[in-house]
């Protein structure tokens, strides 16, 4: 089938970008997203002209770097899918393919369909650590986990940092990555030592990067690891019981989280109404 492609085209981050329209032919019904892009690539060297710059690597499902909006959809049509593992099945001959980088305030344009992540990275940089032995494996049956609580940080741990959702989100609120982040964690014994200060120091990296989570649940579906809100609910807990605990003093205070001087001060419908709008998910 041949497909038109609308692609956003864009220098840098500081550069105004444009659509520019491809047409493909000869695509089959089990080409992948990434596979249309190397077909057009490959027709745009061939007349001489510059190539889409896009993300990719294992293309697999499983390294998260690929990523991309497939009209105005987070990697594509299919739910709980990456880009590199969809199908053009869903297109008919002829059809029109919108293909634009993630639209985040977090993720600036590096190029084309490539944007820089590393908004990601700080929040795991600020917490995604656990206290052991460096010398020495500690030996396994010292430290017993029960079933439920090994299936739920695994099934956490599946969160391969796409960022779809916060592609997805119309706040670009990062709370879903940052929940899964810090409940795999949490859930395990080995999580326990660092998990207030860890969630303290999560929530402050995301919040000086991403919006705010309003409990829209547009980055469910967008998640190729099928992580749901149960995580943001357990961010949410884990983060009061911080609050809790920093009261008693127990760990040092925190000032760089803006609202969370109003949580000392007593519960979030108590703060200020100017901004009671926007942190009524607290």
């Amino acid at each position: 089938m041949r497909l038109t492609l609308e692609v956003w085209r864009q220098a840098d981050a500081a550069s105004p970008g444009r659509f520019e329209r491809y047409e493909v032919d000869g695509v089959t019904e089990e080409v992948s997203m990434l596979e249309l892009l190397d077909m057009l690539n490959a027709q745009l060297v061939a007349e001489g002209r510059e190539a889409v710059a896009f993300d990719h690597d294992c293309r697999e499902g499983i390294c998260g770097t690929c990523g991309l909006m497939v009209n105005g959809q987070p990697h594509g049509p299919q739910d709980f899918t990456p880009a590199c593992l969809q199908r053009v099945r869903t297109f008919s001959d002829g059809d029109v393919v919108t293909l634009e980088p993630w639209r985040a305030g977090a993720f600036p344009v590096v190029r084309d369909l490539v944007v820089d992540r590393s908004s990601l990275d700080r929040i795991i940089a600020s917490g995604g650590y656990i206290s052991t032995a460096t010398n020495a494996a500690p030996e396994a049956l010292t430290m017993p986990v029960n079933k439920h609580q090994a299936e739920a940080a695994m099934d956490h741990a599946a969160c391969i940092g796409c960022g779809a959702c916060v592609a997805a989100c119309p706040n670009g609120a990062a709370q879903l990555f940052a929940g899964a982040k810090v409940s795999h964690l949490a859930e395990l014994p080995q999580g326990e030592v660092e998990r207030y200060e860890r969630v303290r120091s999560m929530v402050a990296t995301m919040e000086s990067e991403f919006g705010s989570c309003t409990n829209y649940g547009e980055c469910v579906p967008a998640c190729p690891a099928a992580i749901g809100l149960d995580v943001i609910a357990h961010l949410n807990r884990d983060f009061r019981k911080a609050v809790v605990v920093e009261r008693r003093g127990e760990v040092p205070e925190r000032t760089d989280v803006p609202w969370l001087a109003r949580l000392r001060g007593g519960p979030w419908w108590q703060s200020d109404p100017d901004d009671a709008g926007e942190h009524t998910e607290r």
